[in-house]
């Protein structure tokens, strides 16, 4: 396996960049540059220089960490350097020549961590959420991740089956020995039920991609009810255009927005004009529709029934003759003079809440979820049989698919996919 190296710590120009060197010959690489190197994982100052001519490349910290017990788990160095461009370029000019060193790409010091078993798949995925968290939310189930909540998690649901495998195996093995208890194998299926039900319930959870995603709200109503006016007041910017004149909304317009460490979507939409003989009209008001058919959160603007399951809200609570809240409407809020706002965002809050994962819960995305499914799956089939032999096949597939969420047997299609999706310097 190669030398890897690259700039950690973001694109130059900065205060410092640390720039990485891992692998078997980074300790060679680093006393190429800085001559004697410090004691293990001492900050100390050395003159970097060209071994070619012994130009002085920069001045630096050099930091050293001696496998196994490093970030990568190999040798790694760290050189703390100025965060100029020029710095930066002429000391990886420096590195490229030396024999056995090449750019690292993105997600290899991940990748390396993750082979020489410093950390699992979930973790590195946790990695990989964390670079790409914009809230707090998404940062919090981020950190969890990286820091081994779900590994520890899978390792429980792992013990249990080969708990249960031990007992269908000694029934296959050593039934007929004396000293072997048979093993009651109408207890194994009830423990594979049990642990079948505990994860179709984390399964049933709210997906972690849903703090990346946003709650989708949904802003609809009849022409003229201040769709366009409300969207703008609650992202407190100019998204939508806002007309006296009905029909200026012909399409959705999307305005996504961070607030209180949860992501959001918000749409307004065309009108829902009772008839209309305008083609685009109509066509802007069937996407109306579909935006409500797929909204998380739907706020009614209008003064007709709601939908079922909207949040009524009775707007323009400034102008005369509204300033009353008629019966069955949830609020008043006025986008004029931001009346009622800071509620609504409440009430759209408290339902998002709903929709979302619990941050103090083991999370899983897409890939986890998938896995685990299919792993209640075939622990549920133990209880179709009563053959020690498919019950302990059974337990097996189970335990290998469990297996493959901690990614201790995937494939290198799927890692390219994750690692391809890191930083350079991760």
């Amino acid at each position: 396996m190669s030398t890897i190296y690259a700039v950690s710590s973001g694109a130059p120009p900065a205060a410092i960049a640390v720039l990485r060197i891992s692998g078997p010959d980074a300790l060679a690489a680093a006393t190429a540059l800085a001559g004697p190197l410090p004691d293990d994982r001492r900050a100390t100052l050395r003159a970097l220089r060209d071994p070619a001519d012994q130009a002085i490349l920069d001045r630096a910290l050099v930091l050293v960490f001696r496998a196994p017990t490093t970030a990568t788990g190999e040798d790694l160095v760290e050189l703390h350097l100025h965060g100029g461009r020029a710095v930066v370029a002429a000391v990886e000019r420096t590195l490229a020549v030396m024999p056995g060193l090449s750019p690292a790409q993105p997600g290899d010091f991940t990748r390396r961590a993750l082979t020489n078993g410093r950390i699992d798949l979930t973790e590195a995925e946790g990695l990989g959420d964390l670079l790409t968290a914009e809230t707090e939310s998404q940062r919090r189930a981020a950190m969890f991740t990286a820091e081994g909540g779900l590994r520890r998690h899978v390792a429980t649901w792992s013990d249990r089956i080969l708990a249960m495998s031990a007992r269908v195996e000694a029934e296959l093995d050593f039934a007929d020995e004396d000293d072997v208890d048979a093993a009651d194998l109408d207890a194994v299926k009830v423990a594979a039920l049990r642990l079948a039900d505990e994860i179709d319930a984390l399964v049933g959870q709210p997906p972690v991609e849903r703090l990346r995603d946003g709650i989708r709200v949904v802003l609809a109503g009849p022409p003229n009810s201040g769709k366009s006016t409300l969207l703008n007041a609650l992202i407190d910017r100019d998204a939508a255009i806002v007309s006296p004149i009905a029909g200026t909304t012909r399409d959705r317009i999307d305005a996504p927005v961070h607030r209180d460490g949860i992501a959001y979507v918000l749409t307004d939409t065309a009108g829902l004009a009772a008839v209309t003989l305008d083609p685009i009209e109509r066509m802007g008001i069937e996407r109306t529709r579909s935006a409500m058919d797929f909204a998380d959160v739907l706020l009614w603007l209008g003064d007709s029934d709601a939908p079922r399951g909207a949040l009524w809200v009775h707007s323009r609570a400034d102008e005369a003759g509204r300033e009353v809240l008629p019966a069955g409407r949830d609020l008043a809020v006025s986008a004029a003079t931001g009346a009622g706002i800071a509620a609504l965002w409440q009430g759209i809050a408290s339902r998002a809440r709903q929709l979302l994962p619990r941050l103090d819960e083991v999370v899983l995305n897409e890939r986890q979820r998938a896995l685990a499914g299919e792993a209640a799956a075939l622990l549920r089939t133990v209880g179709d049989h009563q053959d020690p032999l498919l019950i302990a096949e059974q337990l097996r597939y189970a335990l290998a698919t469990i297996d493959r969420i901690t990614g201790h047997s995937d494939t290198e299609a799927m890692l390219d996919a994750l690692f391809g999706k890191f930083c350079i310097g991760k």
